[in-house]
């Protein structure tokens, strides 16, 4: 038996739950299926309970600092209060009973079980069927994607999943993976006392950022006792006692072991496309992501659209909720704008933060822009002089100098993903750089550094 429905949502992460709150507050029939949690990684193992981590640890650091700004302070780092935090106020202890009651009261109806696509318009869960006469979205994200390395599947390892939910810390760390995630936990994890070691395989750390963003974390990493390994390549894995074990290779032209009581995985994340059935609307399960229109809808197939991590756009929250407005949009019939990505943001919270948008100087000059390059220190400007202890970072400045208006751009520093706001409205409107250098920086402000970059651009 079937049951029609006007649209049925599959994956209710964060974008496909804001699509069908939407819907479903338009009068629109809507059931939500996931057989997770209603809001996806993002609240219960990503970016809120993650960033509460961090903030405790951002405190520890700052207190550490006071020696050398106000006195003295004794630091004893203790890792409960955090661990309750999480559990009291960003997860629930892991329930979503709330997000599910938010969405019915809507007028939505959440179906918990595994969903699958079934041809065109329609959905399986647990042997029932919906068709779905407006259409079907997807919002199914992705998994921690483990590398291939000989061993690894015989070893106890910790994703962001685990990482987040401990409630004991490790003696030490064994983190693979030098991206976002890697370096945010990683951090953490130092700074509550963790011998920590991040292993990279690629050349530097945070590879879609600027040169210069890699470096400058390197460098602080190690400033604060976290060795760190890149060009890297991990040939072997195992489980020694009660110690992990990675064997490297290609390191500095050799090869060594490293061990310790826990590894932590952070080498990406990968859409199951298999898991949802898209051979059965003649898809490309092995593909990194569902191809979408600028309207989100899934090209030649019919009343489909997908949202968020699953489409390989952008693995972000924001992205996720920017395409979800559109996809809801034109769902109903509303004519929304298309999406349009070239000021995409995105931040890594480490300390110091690392915010960028838009284009790379190298993805600029890749794409045969005339580029023109500006940036300036903050240490060298009068917020950073005051701010003396953590005060690493830059302001960089990408402009197409044929149009005159920035097409990228990176605030790395204290508040640096604050300071980002600024610059994404600058590539976002495409505001002549003329007409920045015209604008009153509050004085002393970190974002006054965006002016700084703008006289050394106008030199270059």
């Amino acid at each position: 038996m079937s049951e029609q429905v006007d649209v049925v949502v599959l994956g209710m992460g964060v974008g496909g739950e804001g699509v069908a709150e939407r819907v479903a507050d338009a009068g629109v029939d809507v059931v939500g299926v996931d057989a997770g949690l209603v809001g996806g990684t993002c609240p219960y193992w990503g970016c809120v309970p993650t960033k509460m981590m961090i903030r405790a640890a951002n405190a520890l650091q700052e207190a550490r600092r006071v020696d050398q700004l106000a006195g003295r302070a004794t630091v004893a780092p203790d890792w409960a209060p955090v661990a309750a935090r999480i559990r009291d106020e960003a997860t629930a202890d892991w329930d979503d009973r709330a997000a599910v009651e938010r969405f019915e009261s809507k007028g939505g109806r959440f179906v918990r079980g595994h969903g699958r696509l079934d041809g065109p318009g329609r959905v399986t869960v647990d042997g029932n069927v919906f068709e779905a006469r407006k259409g079907v979205l997807v919002s199914t994200g992705t998994k921690p994607s483990a590398p291939a390395i000989d061993g690894l599947d015989g070893v106890d390892y910790w994703t962001n999943r685990e990482a987040v939910e401990t409630k004991e810390l490790p003696e030490s760390l064994l983190v693979l993976g030098g991206g976002a995630i890697g370096l945010e936990l990683a951090q953490v994890f130092v700074r509550f006392g963790v011998r920590v070691t991040i292993v990279e395989a690629a050349p530097r750390l945070l590879t879609p950022e600027e040169p210069e963003s890699s470096e400058m974390i390197a460098d602080v990493l190690r400033g604060e006792g976290i060795d760190v390994y890149v060009g890297a390549e991990v040939e072997a894995a195992r489980a020694d006692d009660d110690r992990s074990v990675l064997v490297l290779t290609g390191e500095a032209g050799g090869s060594r072991e490293l061990a310790a009581e826990r590894l932590l995985v952070a080498t990406g994340r990968r859409a199951d496309l298999s898991a949802i059935g898209a051979a059965t609307v003649g898809l490309d399960e092995s593909a990194r992501g569902l191809p979408v229109d600028e309207y989100l809808r899934v090209p030649g197939v019919e009343r489909l659209w997908a949202v968020g991590d699953v489409t390989g756009v952008g693995p972000f929250t924001h992205m996720a909720v920017y395409q979800g407005r559109i996809a809801a949009a034109d769902i109903l019939g509303e004519h929304p704008e298309p999406a349009d990505y070239d000021a995409l943001p995105r931040v890594t919270f480490t300390d110091p933060e690392i915010g960028s948008v838009g284009l790379t100087e190298s993805a600029a000059r890749d794409e045969g822009l005339s580029v023109r390059v500006g940036s300036a220190p903050v240490s060298v400007s009068s917020r950073g002089w005051i701010h003396k202890v953590g005060n690493e970072g830059f302001i960089k400045l990408v402009e197409d100098a044929d149009r005159g208006v920035l097409v990228g751009a990176t605030s790395a520093g204290p508040a640096g993903g604050e300071v980002l706001g600024l610059l994404t409205l600058a590539v976002h409107e495409r505001v002549p750089t003329e007409h920045l250098r015209q604008m009153i920086y509050a004085y002393p402000t970190f974002h006054r550094g965006v002016e700084d970059a703008l006289r050394d651009l106008s030199e270059a």
